[in-house]
């Protein structure tokens, strides 16, 4: 796994165009009679989603004998190239993993079915994990696993440089500044006090919520230059406190594996991730990372208006000859408890809160962190935010570019927030 934007922004790469997402009113797949069918099913992965994918479509095919899957397995850096010229081409698969980054670009281009019309039962998902799916009233995406953003603290560090661990339940933004600082300063020789994750979506959305915007709306931006100004100045603010690593050092970090990373290496004292990264950050690290929740405004975490994300969503194809057959098998990966024993949490925690209880009891020390995690935020969480526009997925490397040009000072935030919306703004136009 890369430590770069990827950790932040799902889909921060590869856009597909607007050109290639066309509805294809058919498809060249043959349509099946009665129970039978044949259905193609991608996603992207790795080796232990690879294993565990295989064996739940074994496990639904021998359930369901008249059904055929042929699995498409992918990698992130060329899954969606791949999709993009499969919808071209009218052969996407029946099955699509999706993400949110990409959801509504795919959606309002008429590529994805409205599930809710073939069978697939959200009834028993947790309160706001259906919407994450929802685009214009239609659910073209279910839920796969939910996640939360939150602040991983290396309590070893802090033990090292005398500093203790927030209460997480009232630190603020300056709190957060002034531990950065003083883990840098009494830190062993190299400690950093966090990764600066400010040129990231993630904390800015974060920070946004906190003071009533957002980062979308369906159609557009839902914060303006003058809410990125301040937020760039907290920013500009930990660099002059020496409460974050040099701009050099923050750029060097980008493309480094999880265990070659500031904070994989034990050297840096806060770390933006999402929930379900723990156990990956620990098996990096070799050690126990501490789950936070972020600072607050308020300093009171009821106020932080935080949401559940879904870390990727089972779509169809619009273009499928088998659209029952497609809700039948998304329906039972989400809801049957067969599926979730065999791949428990390794797409985030299920939405359906029942299939947390049957899996809870095999999920490892990090698996049952998570799902506390989880658990203990409920109270704090506001609504689920829109799924991004199209053309939204471009935030990474923007953000990336300007905030670069502040900390080399190239650039201030009073005059790089204006063009960071102006290009986010264009980015999004050119997308619909």
């Amino acid at each position: 796994m890369s430590f770069s934007r990827r950790q932040f922004l799902a889909g921060a790469t590869v856009a597909a165009s607007a050109s290639t997402l066309g509805l294809t009113a058919c498809s060249g797949k043959s349509a099946s009679s009665g129970d039978s069918a044949t259905l193609s099913f991608g996603w992207w992965g790795n080796d232990v989603r690879n294993k565990e994918t295989d064996q739940a479509i074994k496990a639904y095919t021998k359930a369901n004998p008249k059904v055929t899957v042929k699995p498409q397995p992918g990698e992130w850096d060329s899954y969606w190239d791949k999709l993009s010229t499969e919808v071209a081409g009218k052969n996407a698969p029946d099955v699509i993993q999706m993400d949110m980054a990409y959801i509504s670009q795919y959606a309002k281009n008429g590529t994805l079915l409205d599930l809710s019309q073939y069978g697939v039962d959200t009834s028993k998902f947790a309160p706001g994990t259906v919407d994450a799916g929802k685009i214009d009233g239609k659910l073209v995406g279910v839920n796969a696993g939910i996640n939360s953003l939150t602040m991983m603290a290396n309590p070893e560090l802090f033990e090292k440089a005398g500093v203790e661990l927030p209460d997480d339940t009232k630190w603020t933004w300056d709190d957060y500044l002034n531990i950065s600082a003083e883990l840098q300063a009494k830190g062993p020789a190299g400690t950093t006090g966090n990764q600066c994750a400010f040129p990231t979506d993630n904390l800015l959305q974060i920070w946004l919520r906190q003071n009533g915007k957002d980062l979308y709306t369906a159609d557009g931006l839902a914060f303006d230059a003058g809410d990125l100004t301040t937020y760039l100045n907290l920013m500009v603010k930990f660099m002059n406190a020496d409460a974050m690593p040099t701009a050099s050092a923050i750029n060097e970090e980008i493309g480094k594996s999880m265990d070659q990373s500031a904070f994989g290496t034990g050297k840096q004292g806060f770390a933006l991730y999402w929930s379900n990264q723990l156990a990956a950050i620990n098996e990096a690290s070799g050690k126990s990372m501490k789950m936070l929740r972020p600072p607050t405004v308020a300093g009171d975490a009821t106020q932080r208006n935080a949401w559940y994300k879904a870390s990727m969503l089972w779509s169809g194809y619009a273009g499928t000859k088998n659209p029952e057959a497609v809700g039948k098998l998304i329906n039972w990966w989400v809801n049957n408890p067969e599926a979730a024993n065999i791949c428990l949490d390794e797409r985030g925690v299920p939405a359906n809160t029942e299939m947390v209880k049957t899996i809870e009891p095999k999920l490892t020390d990090a698996g049952k962190a998570t799902v506390k995690y989880l658990d203990d935020i409920k109270p704090e969480l506001g609504d689920t935010p829109p799924a991004p526009p199209a053309g939204s997925s471009e935030i990474g490397d923007i953000m990336q570019r300007h905030t670069n040009d502040i900390l080399f000072g190239k650039d201030k935030p009073e005059t790089a927030a204006p063009k960071i919306i102006s290009e986010l703004q264009a980015a999004i136009k050119n997308a619909q």
